[in-house]
């Protein structure tokens, strides 16, 4: 148990740096619009994300209602 629960820390921890990689992408796509495609693509990568992010909090941290 002890070890899937490092691999979803380590895994949680790629997911937020990505997140915020592409928020920097993003926000300098978004001032200078080039491609406005790519820029929807790494938008959608960027929720797709968010959601694997809390998917993996969810699991980590479980909502226990006593």
């Amino acid at each position: 148990m002890l070890v899937d629960q490092q691999i979803m820390l380590r895994r949680l921890h790629e997911l937020r740096s990505e997140h915020r990689d592409l928020d920097t992408v993003i926000d300098r796509l978004v001032l200078h619009p080039l491609n406005q495609l790519q820029l929807q693509r790494l938008k959608k990568r960027k929720l797709l994300l968010k959601d694997e992010i809390n998917f993996l909090e969810n699991r980590l941290i479980p909502d226990d209602i006593a």
